[in-house]
């Protein structure tokens, strides 16, 4: 089921994506959306609240990436409400954003990785910040502690759009969509399908 509540006949309903959408070999675009999430670090999970299947988002810093750079890991608390969260409901969805206005969007659904190996592996000792030393000599923040774990997002999905151009000639495009109703052409935007990321998992 669609919304609709305009009918423009045969001219696109939607100019702006008609108009930056961009379609460059796989490669390129996989490797685009990579190093973009790998200069934001900091992104937005969104999950489901099971009690009320609102959706909730929290900042996570990217701890690792499997995949060829397309399956996201964070740490996490295992007893906080995120992990509730993904044992009612496991699709999930990452939004990284920059100063520039450029975005990334990843789907996907979630494992919550409790494996101590993989959690040696990611450790980080910053991680003692934000679990705190209980003082009973095993919950201490360290790689053995029993609530850190790892959120291990497999990407089923991506949206994304960069910058086309300077700031300057984007801000032109923008000005001269707005005196002739043009839309302006700023982003490369680009979408990534479930095939084509099993695509690129498959030859790594």
């Amino acid at each position: 089921m669609s919304f609709s509540n305009a009918d423009t006949g045969s001219k696109p309903a939607d100019p702006y994506k008609e108009e930056n959408k961009n379609e460059p070999e796989l490669k390129e675009k996989v490797g685009d959306l990579v190093k973009f999430i790998e200069s934001c670090k900091f992104g937005m999970m969104t999950t489901r609240i099971e009690s009320s299947g609102l959706l909730v988002s929290r900042c996570m810093a990217v701890a690792a990436k499997e995949g060829g750079g397309l399956d996201l890991l964070f740490h996490t608390n295992t007893e906080s409400g995120k992990t509730d969260d993904l044992k009612s409901d496991p699709k999930i969805n990452m939004a990284f954003l920059d100063g520039q206005g450029q975005w990334a969007s990843v789907s996907g659904t979630a494992d919550i990785v409790t494996d101590r190996e993989m959690v040696r592996k990611y450790y980080s000792p910053t991680l003692k910040a934000w679990l705190g030393d209980l003082g009973d000599g095993k919950h201490d923040g360290g790689p053995e502690d029993p609530r850190i774990g790892v959120i291990k997002i497999t990407a089923q999905t991506a949206t994304y759009a960069i910058s086309e151009g300077s700031f300057v000639s984007r801000g032109y495009q923008v000005a001269k969509g707005t005196v002739t109703g043009q839309a302006a052409n700023v982003n490369k935007l680009r979408e990534i399908t479930e095939e084509e990321l099993q695509q690129c998992k498959s030859v790594q």
